[in-house]
């Protein structure tokens, strides 16, 4: 039986009176890379927003290696909005934030590339490290944690070398072509220790032999560091070749699900992508 990482439960996201995520449920079993398709506008982010705590969903449940890090209910005004499914289901409200979600093992990259773009590939790193460090203000101010520091550091290079980026850890990550940038938030988010990571549209402007490399690449972080990868993605033929499974999304809800043969046959599939003309 697989062991299960991520489940999310009837998760509703709802802005007012436009629902973006309604009643999305979903599993991501260990050491699996798992895609999550769909057009534009069908709440994939949404979903990882919610995931990652920077959404508290409207409604539902999110449970992390079996424990509930996320639910809640519709609660006031959105009490009376609320026009999504399940609406009595769950009772609870429990709203990690974003750094306490990462604390737990999951990282997560996104759309538009987040580095910080006056610091070195070294500093980008070295700053995620610092989620797990143990030092406090006087600690920090009286170089008490010298020891942790040192550590962390050659942690860092370490990893720049597994990720072929120790060549470059000195450049201004602003100054890399666009695919090592894309590398570097990747290796960032690895350095914060996660045993799930989300990846949203790594290949986003990539080109095609980018791409082949980043097929490559992910394959490597998720066997190399022991990872279960879920994966937002548009290009289908990086989505067909990676996954193990992929659901699909369309206007907020789950349409089709299954391995890339089943979901690349699926009529519903090929209508929300090409339309109902052209499938008929």
């Amino acid at each position: 039986m697989s062991e299960n990482v991520l489940k999310m439960e009837n998760v509703t996201m709802q802005f007012g009176g436009v629902v973006a995520v309604n009643d999305l449920s979903l599993e991501v079993n260990k050491g699996e890379i798992v895609s999550l398709i769909g057009p534009n506008g069908a709440g994939k982010t949404t979903a990882f927003n919610v995931v990652t705590g920077v959404y508290a969903p409207s409604n539902g449940a999110v449970y992390f290696n079996g424990n509930k890090i996320v639910e809640n209910y519709p609660r006031g005004k959105m009490k009376k909005l609320y026009s999504g499914l399940d609406k009595g289901k769950f009772t609870h409200h429990l709203e990690p934030t974003p750094d306490k979600i990462t604390k737990l093992g999951i990282a997560r990259t996104f759309q538009n590339i987040r580095l910080w773009k006056s610091q070195t590939v070294f500093t980008n790193i070295l700053i995620a490290k610092h989620l797990r460090r143990s030092s406090n203000v006087f600690s920090a101010t009286f170089r008490l944690n010298w020891k942790e520091e040192n550590e962390q550091r050659k942690e860092v290079e370490e990893l720049l070398k597994i990720l072929d980026l120790y060549d470059v850890k000195d450049e201004i990550c602003t100054s890399l072509p666009y695919g090592l940038q894309r590398r570097l938030e990747i290796a960032r988010a690895l350095a914060t220790n996660p045993s799930l990571l989300l990846l949203d549209e790594p290949a986003a402007g990539m080109n095609p032999q980018e791409t082949a490399e980043l097929t490559d690449f992910i394959r490597k972080i998720r066997d190399d560091f022991h990872l279960t990868v879920f994966m937002i993605e548009h290009h289908m033929d990086l989505v067909m070749d990676i996954s193990d499974r992929i659901y699909v999304l369309n206007f907020g809800a789950l349409i089709a699900q299954g391995n890339p043969e089943e979901v690349q046959n699926n009529p519903e599939v090929i209508a929300a992508y090409l339309g109902e003309s052209e499938v008929n």
